[in-house]
């Protein structure tokens, strides 16, 4: 049912930074920053030849990567995210084999603007997982 992988995704405790590392130690292809107010976050995508990096930096007081970084304040690994042909039928299959959907099960546009939506990480060993439709 999933694709390739999208992305792992990196809270970060100070952007501006976290960037420059990839840019100027790692020579890495780094976009401009954008804000997801739907999802409380400021994003950074690195472009690698296989897959990206996508540096998350909280955006507003409600943001869930600041309770993330209060945990983890040198920030770390927060989600990973497969592609899906189909969200809707990935949903509803993951739901039929018992995983949680996590905010309600309806999917919301991510920072690619395809629908996305987060599968409870106690589901799938400890790790949250982002699946994003293609």
């Amino acid at each position: 049912m999933i694709g390739r992988l999208n992305h792992v995704a990196i809270a970060v405790p100070d952007l501006v930074a976290a960037s420059d590392q990839y840019r100027q130690m790692l020579g890495a292809d780094v976009g401009a920053p954008q804000d997801e107010p739907d999802h409380g976050v400021t994003v950074v995508f690195i472009t690698l030849p296989n897959t990206k990096i996508e540096l998350l930096y909280p955006l507003g007081d409600q943001s869930p990567i600041q309770g993330f970084l209060d945990k983890n304040p040198s920030g770390g690994i927060h989600h990973i995210c497969y592609e899906v042909d189909d969200i809707l039928v990935a949903r509803d299959h993951l739901l039929d084999q018992g995983a949680r959907v996590l905010g309600g099960g309806a999917p919301k546009i991510g920072a690619h603007g395809k629908p996305v939506l987060f599968l409870h990480p106690k589901d799938f060993n400890g790790c949250l997982i982002e699946l994003e439709q293609v």
